[in-house]
């Protein structure tokens, strides 16, 4: 197996072109789960078909979530930069294919293709980051993938209406074509990183069959009840392959050396709840997303990109309580409040957005859609969270995209959903509407359902009951979806607040904002949650613990210099300064303190340990690894796995520094 190579072994420009390229990909398929919300109603004009209009994003959630366990291993068995090379071409090719789209059901078609790659690129890019730098330095560069779901979060709608306004809808697909070549480039040219074969039993028939469990169930919220009736063959035939699909997973993941989502961990009351909770809310923030860019453009006349603007508040507000509960999670260790609160205000929201109609302003619009957004944020973080807290290490890894996972088969699910609610809902209140009223040639309720554009030409009091209908329809959504997180309430109570492990904080955006699993081992994980120990407020607590368990009040610098002198065999402060990028104001104090109390000799520049230091180097050598055991908690058992204690001796020796050429005390 290749060595892990960390910076230093390539230069600083190399590595960042080739996380820029990782960048660049990540942006793209996360982009594209928000870029077409805006486009959405210009598309269905052009196109046709606004019944099937959240298949448009419910096709793309379903193969980017369905792929997404077999991006990972295969990432692991056949090198991760030929599958995300790989992944861009297929994104890439879905792109073009979307933008010369002739209908909606060809739109559709790519749209799934196009979710293949994309799922892809958010688990290789976030997977890829580990080959590229140490698990202390980790934390740092995932932060930055982190901030690129939390931008094209807010971009997304932004963009998608800018280049409906100004281009054309088909450019929200074409602007990737330019922007994936160059990042194809720059990985072929400039990323090396080492191909560690990892065999794996791949569960490819649990993997069919939990896409194709998921696939019936969209196609029968989203088709029954309109396209087809609920008592007929078609529903029937799906209801029945969704029954037998389940029972045949049911076997299939019982017998899988490595299934996709172990049964076991369903045993777990905090998983189960958890993953309840995910469904719910990916259930009502895609669902929700999706149908108020329609409601704004066709019900109050407004333009693609103000549009966007007018969505700002809500995902605004998600960001913001996302981020706030988990600071506030990191520092009081609660966890339990954020769920329960989280559901409450998501419900409040749905209320609010079902008061809003024609007549609403802009200021009370933007409340609506900020409680709305402020709810979800509050839920995101701790799902992820919780379950991290309560899994075995072995399960860290699985356990962690599982709950995503549901959130995002929630996401598929709810789009499908409401959008049956909303075709329906729309048909029915046309029909009533205009039933006895004299319209104009070529406008029958059938085209103002395939064409929203009709509404613009209708007279005054026609279209003021025809935009009265779609308000209505749009709002009668969030309604339904009330019963449904307050389900999600109720399951919030039942949730059992155990302490926070040391190694459990906050996930990153990857985690909380886009509705795609990011899969990662359960050593990836880990490392990730460790990785605040990189930054200097973490190593500083960290050198606090160890002064603490060693009964000592040396300076947590003082207890960091001496350990470097026991691994290299000697320190130069004034060269550390510029070398850690430690201060000097910092390392001056340390190092006279060591000699004061006769722990450190001086030899010219270098200072060396006498006895009396190597016997408290020694503790606090014991010490460091206590303290990163207590941070891992019970996952540090005598039968702890090994890639764990590889990680721990990583961190450990990182922590001293890198630098393997220090001279050594003379002989």
């Amino acid at each position: 197996m290749t060595a892990q190579p960390s910076p230093t072994d390539r230069t600083r420009g190399t590595l960042w072109l080739s996380l820029g390229a990782l960048l660049l990909g990540l942006f793209l398929a996360a982009l594209d789960q928000t870029i077409v919300a805006t486009a959405l109603p210009t598309i269905v004009s052009d196109l046709g078909g606004l019944d099937h209009l959240s298949w448009v994003v419910t096709a793309y959630l379903l193969a980017s979530t369905a792929g997404t366990p077999l991006w990972g291993k295969l990432g692991d068995q056949y090198g991760r930069k030929t599958l995300f090379q790989t992944a861009v071409v297929i994104f890439l090719i879905g792109s073009a294919l979307c933008g010369l789209a002739r209908n909606m059901p060809e739109l559709i078609g790519f749209r799934f293709l196009q979710g293949l790659g994309g799922g892809g690129l958010i688990v290789l890019s976030m997977a890829i980051v580990g080959d590229l730098v140490p698990p202390r330095e980790r934390g740092r560069y995932q932060g930055l993938f982190g901030s690129v779901f939390g931008a094209t979060s807010v971009l997304g709608p932004l963009l998608g209406g800018l280049f409906v306004d100004h281009l054309n809808w088909r450019w929200v697909f074409y602007i990737n074509l330019p922007v994936g070549a160059v990042a194809l480039f720059v990985i072929a040219g400039a990323m090396h990183i080492p191909v560690r074969r990892q065999p794996h039993v791949i569960d490819y028939a649990g993997t069919f069959l939990i896409a194709g469990v998921a696939s019936c169930l969209v196609v029968i919220a989203s088709l029954g009840g309109t396209t087809w009736a609920w008592g007929s063959a078609q529903i029937a035939v799906l209801a029945v392959l969704a029954a037998a699909g389940l029972a045949a997973f049911l076997v299939v993941e019982r017998r899988a050396a490595e299934p996709v989502l172990p049964l076991t961990l369903f045993r777990g009351r905090t998983f189960a709840l958890c993953c309840a909770i995910a469904f719910v809310i990916g259930f009502a923030m895609f669902g929700g997303m999706t149908y108020l860019p329609t409601f704004l453009q066709v019900v109050h006349g407004i333009s693609p990109t103000l549009s966007g603007v007018h969505l700002l508040p809500m995902v605004l507000g998600l960001l913001l309580t996302s981020t706030l509960s988990g600071q506030l999670i990191s520092h009081t260790g609660r966890w339990k409040l954020y769920p329960v609160l989280g559901t409450a205000v998501t419900t409040v929201g749905l209320l609010l957005l079902h008061t809003l109609d024609e007549t609403s302003g802009n200021l009370e619009m933007s409340v609506c859609f900020a409680v709305f957004g402020m709810g979800i944020g509050l839920v995101l973080q701790v799902l992820v969270l919780a379950v991290q807290n309560a899994v075995r290490y072995e399960d860290l890894g699985v356990a962690t995209s599982g709950v995503t996972f549901f959130r995002s088969i929630g996401a598929a699910f709810g789009v499908a959903v409401f959008g049956t609610i909303f075709t329906g809902r729309l048909e029915d209140n046309l029909t009533g509407a205009l039933r006895g009223v004299d319209l104009p040639p070529g406008v029958t309720v059938d085209s103002l359902l395939h064409d929203p554009r009709g509404v613009a030409g209708l007279p005054g009091p026609v279209r003021d009951r025809v935009l009265t209908s779609y308000s209505d329809a749009i709002t009668d959504v969030f309604l339904y979806a009330v019963p449904v997180v307050l389900v999600a309430h109720l399951l919030a109570w039942l949730l059992r607040e155990d302490r926070l492990r040391g190694s459990v904080r906050a996930p990153d955006a990857s985690e909380t904002v886009p509705p795609n699993p990011v899969v990662r081992s359960s050593g990836d994980e880990c490392a990730r949650a460790l990785s605040v120990l990189g930054t200097r407020a973490g190593r500083r607590d960290l050198y606090v613990r160890i002064a603490e368990r060693s009964d000592t009040d040396l300076l947590p610098a003082a207890c960091w210099l001496l350990l470097r002198i026991r691994h290299f065999g000697s320190a130069e402060p004034a060269l550390l300064a510029d070398r850690a990028a430690i201060p000097l104001e910092v390392i001056s104090p340390a190092a006279r303190q060591l000699e004061e109390r006769g722990l450190a000799i001086r030899d010219g520049l270098l200072l060396f340990a006498t006895p009396a230091g190597d016997e408290m180097a020694a503790r606090l050598a014991a010490a460091r690894e206590e303290t990163l055991a207590a941070l891992l908690g019970d996952w540090w058992g005598p039968d702890r796995p090994r890639d764990l204690t590889e990680l721990v001796r990583d961190l450990s020796t990182e922590l001293s520094g890198t630098d393997a050429d220090w001279p050594r005390r003379p002989a």
